[in-house]
């Protein structure tokens, strides 16, 4: 059935249906992926670059395979989409519980990540197909604050289930994947695909000739170049400065309590005054601000004033870009379009994760932790500033088109 053809209620349920989506997708992954660093470096003892290259893999795979799965829910569908990719997350997850080298700390991130390539463009397409125009500021920014709710109770029940073991906190991640499946099934209305999809080839070529579309995920991969640090050099920097696995708990407190008291009021109000561009150029300006300030802390008080000022910009740029992205893409090829935004976090987040962990390195660069904050604030800056050059040109561009909309009418 064709989302034009979806009656209201349907609508609705399909939309509550990806909110408890949203929520156990991001407290399955928030309460396993910022434990990996510590747990592999800290108490199996393996190479903290080499984590950080498996932890990029993963990163890379995802995101760079997600192309492939928005195409196949443009041929196949949406949903069928999804459950395959959550059922798959949910074994790379439960076999991460069983990895103590680097080999098998391989095989669960490809797992990991295949079921995250199947999934990731499918539901942020199901989103744009549900919610109409007028419905997604307001949507993104409850999903957003969902995802904060999840965020500050993953990290915690984490932390919580390492003090058994660390196979609890994979199985209980990938039950939450597993419960996913269930909700896919139950709440997702069925969005097919046409009658007669367009070959895959069409599909990427009508992406690779929006020039504009390109130039934005290509200044996106800075934004996330300095995003995944919170996953990879900031645990372990923390760490090192607390001597406390506890910190790391502390620290996913806070950034998802910002988020959860901020997300909806302060992105609804200030939807009503900045373009979307200048709230995501803003957001990434204090994001990367915030990651300077972690690197070169001295004192916890210090680390977690950075955390406030990155999870503050975190909480901006989410939503801007989720909007930026739908309002680009092409409905005739929605699944594609969302698989390739995609390659911005697989490109700018691996080169992130592999970076951050060279960078928090206490026997290389770590020792110097000036040097990190100075790539992050740089990589950070240099981003803002074109995504704000970026912004202008969209919001111009919005103008032209309102204005020949009204001359035509």
């Amino acid at each position: 059935m064709s989302s034009a053809a979806l009656s209201d209620s349907t609508r609705r349920r399909g939309l509550a249906g990806l909110l408890l989506y949203t929520f156990f997708m991001v407290t399955g992954f928030a309460l396993l992926m910022p434990l990996v660093a510590t747990h592999f470096v800290n108490q199996l003892h393996l190479a903290a670059a080499a984590v950080g290259g498996a932890l990029a893999l993963r990163q890379l795979l995802q995101q760079g395979l997600a192309v492939f799965g928005g195409v196949l829910a443009d041929r196949f569908g949406i949903r069928p989409m999804i459950a395959a990719g959550v059922l798959l997350r949910a074994l790379g997850f439960a076999s991460l519980g069983f990895a103590t080298d680097i080999p098998w700390l391989l095989l669960a991130m490809t797992l990991s990540a295949l079921g995250g390539a199947l999934f990731e463009a499918p539901y942020q397409a199901a989103i744009a197909s549900l919610a109409t125009e007028q419905q997604r500021p307001r949507y993104y920014a409850l999903s957003n604050w969902i995802s904060g709710v999840a965020g500050t109770l993953g990290p915690l029940i984490g932390v919580a289930l390492l003090r058994f073991d660390f196979f609890w906190v994979c199985s209980i991640a990938a039950a939450c994947f597993a419960l996913n499946f269930a909700v896919v099934l139950l709440l997702l209305p069925r969005l097919d695909a046409p009658a007669s999809p367009p070959p895959l080839r069409r599909s990427l070529s009508r992406v690779g000739r929006d020039r504009r579309f390109l130039a934005f995920v290509a200044l996106m991969g800075g934004y996330w170049f300095v995003a995944v640090q919170i996953n990879i050099s900031f645990p372990l920097l923390l760490e090192r400065l607390t001597a406390s696995v506890d910190s790391i708990g502390v620290m996913f407190a806070l950034s998802a309590a910002l988020t959860v008291s901020l997300q909806y009021w302060l992105v609804d109000r200030l939807n009503r005054r900045l373009s979307p561009g200048t709230m995501l150029a803003a957001g990434v300006a204090l994001l990367s601000a915030g990651a300077g300030v972690t690197a070169l802390a001295s004192t916890f008080g210090i680390f977690l004033g950075g955390i406030a000022l990155f999870a503050i910009g975190a909480v901006l740029s989410r939503p801007s870009q989720q909007l930026l992205i739908a309002e680009m893409a092409d409905p005739r090829a929605l699944g594609s379009y969302l698989g390739v935004s995609s390659l911005s976090l697989a490109v700018g987040g691996s080169i992130g994760n592999v970076a951050g962990g060279w960078l928090a390195d206490p026997s290389g660069p770590g020792a110097t932790p000036w040097l990190a904050g100075l790539v992050f604030a740089t990589v950070g800056a240099a981003t803002s500033l074109g995504l704000y050059r970026f912004g202008r040109r969209q919001a111009a561009l919005r103008s032209k088109d309102t204005a020949a909309a009204g001359v035509v009418s």
